[in-house]
């Protein structure tokens, strides 16, 4: 049976109901479709009879499910062998790149943190011997887990043709034109996927930095060197970028943020609607971020002061609270005195005068408060998995701590439950000195964790009895949003590990979120 005769409500493998045609790519066509034995929205590849690349298509679709990266888009199912050719993949819901810049531009930092993530995915499918080699603005996704997707690896170079001479250098540029985009909202290559095409010069497209202020250098130079290499040894210095890994390796030299920005940093008209989540917020082009989520809340203008974040209200009410305590304290002190002294004429008059007051006495029962509280300083923290070798973004763990919620620090995401690969997985806050800790306050996205918080004075850890020894168990249970963790009793040491042994499930992986972290004692 010929693709071209298929319709609307065919069924591929008595399962995969097809629903409408999304693209055609020169006999290859893509559709949405319903997995009916799953009941979840999937995308579907078909072929025309003769189309020349079906057998590539799904050897590298069977190639793709391999790569160890959930950036990556799963694939489910593929088969070359029966009447109608399929590839069945991940139908990702959220907002892709060019739905994100229909508002504007990111900041530069940001756009850093979301291409570095890409760039991450597309190292590690080169790694496998895989290539994308079509990189645009709409393979880029911001899914309504919040999540990072990148769709097509592996499938459009097949589609494409793989007879490329350097295809490390196709991606680089790529993804220097997709970080180009973020930083500007122009294409440098010309229009595509609903971007204008970047201003030309007597040289080709202008460098980021001439288009948008606020770049710093070091990010500008990556762009260029990345997606206009052309450029490079006349406008910019150092090589051309020519190689995801490369490409890689050099923003992991600059600041970058993870996840996506409260709202854009151009001066643009406040969305109607929009929603928000803890870790990042959007108004994308209908209003809305994370897919149609409709119970989510309405995003938060650029323009209005975002709100104090539950830590920093709580010093506010300690402030006052402190106030109230030393007026209290002082009537106390003198109510105390005028006890103290009427007690000691009374007992001299008992005795008559036979023996001299002790002028100590009442000392061993002096009226004491209880213990105050307080932030206890970070100094650095790192993702922690000693038990593994995945990559936990400890680049990303000083955003967990940084006094705002709408940052945060994520696990990398699990395609299976995280208890059935490891033991566990967190976050390990060095406090850079023994701390006696009494409480935490954990603000967490996603869903519900199995958390345990253990302190300790060594992080040398390598297997599940040291990391036992090491950092012995304060408190564990289950955390769903926003809480304060009191320790059943006080523990003293140098580290506070927030340990995850359970992880929601987000957007079909595993991950785990803290948008803030605080650690209060004495």
């Amino acid at each position: 049976m010929s693709t071209f005769l298929i319709e609307p409500g065919a069924k591929l493998a008595n399962r995969y109901r097809l629903d409408h045609v999304v693209s055609e790519t020169g006999g290859a066509t893509r559709w949405k479709a319903t997995d009916e034995t799953l009941a979840r929205p999937v995308a579907v590849w078909t072929f025309a009879d003769g189309f020349p690349r079906t057998s590539e298509v799904v050897h590298a679709a069977r190639a793709t499910s391999r790569i160890p990266d959930a950036r990556v888009t799963q694939v489910f199912d593929a088969d070359d062998t029966s009447a109608v050719p399929y590839v069945v993949e991940e139908w990702v819901i959220g907002s892709s790149l060019s739905e994100l810049l229909a508002q504007g531009p990111m900041e530069p930092e940001r756009a850093a943190g979301l291409v570095a993530e890409a760039a991450e995915a597309i190292a590690a499918a080169h790694a496998s011997g895989l290539h994308h080699l079509g990189l645009t603005p709409g393979k880029l996704m911001w899914s309504s887990g919040g999540a990072v997707k990148v769709t097509g690896i592996g499938v459009d170079a097949a589609l494409l043709g793989n007879n490329v001479p350097h295809p490390g250098a196709v991606d680089a540029q790529g993804l220097g034109s997709l970080l180009y985009a973020a930083i500007t909202g122009y294409w440098p290559g010309g229009p595509q996927s609903g971007l204008p095409g970047a201003p030309q010069g007597p040289m080709g497209p202008y460098p980021p930095g001439q288009l948008r202020q606020g770049v710093s250098e070091p990010l500008a130079a990556i762009t260029t060197r990345a997606a206009l290499p052309q450029l490079v040894g006349q406008l910019v210095p150092g090589p051309p970028i020519t190689s995801p890994a490369e490409f890689c390796a050099a923003l992991a030299e600059v600041p970058r943020l993870i996840p996506l920005p409260v709202s854009p940093t151009e001066a643009v008209p406040q969305p109607e609607q929009g929603t928000s989540r803890r870790t990042g917020e959007f108004g994308s082009t209908n209003g809305q971020r994370r897919g149609s989520r409709e119970d989510a809340a309405p995003a938060r203008s650029a323009a209005r002061p975002a709100p104090a974040s539950r830590m920093e209200q709580r010093a506010a009410r300690q402030g006052d609270g402190s106030v109230r305590k030393i007026l209290v304290g002082v009537v106390a002190v003198v109510l105390l005195a005028a006890v103290v002294t009427g007690a000691w004429m009374v007992g001299t008059m008992v005795r008559g005068g036979d023996e001299t007051a002790d002028p100590d006495a009442g000392a061993s029962e002096e009226a004491t408060d209880s213990v105050e509280l307080e932030p206890l300083a970070i100094g650095s923290a790192r993702g922690f998995d000693p038990l593994a070798d995945g990559d936990e973004h400890s680049q990303n763990a000083p955003l967990a701590f940084d006094q705002k919620p709408d940052t945060g620090w994520s696990t990398q995401g699990y395609w299976d439950p995280l208890s059935d690969q490891k033991a566990g997985v967190g976050l390990l806050l060095d406090l850079e000195s023994g701390q006696e800790v009494h409480e935490v306050d954990l603000m967490l996205s996603g869903g519900t964790h199995g958390v345990e918080i253990r302190v300790g004075d060594s992080d040398e850890v390598s297997d599940e009895e040291s990391l036992d020894a090491s950092l012995p168990i304060a408190w564990s249970g289950s955390v769903d949003g926003e809480q304060t963790i009191t320790l059943d009793e006080s523990a003293t040491g140098r580290y506070v590990l927030v340990w995850f042994t359970e992880l929601p499930q987000v957007d079909g992986d595993w991950r785990g979120t803290i948008d803030e972290v605080e650690v209060r004692g004495t």
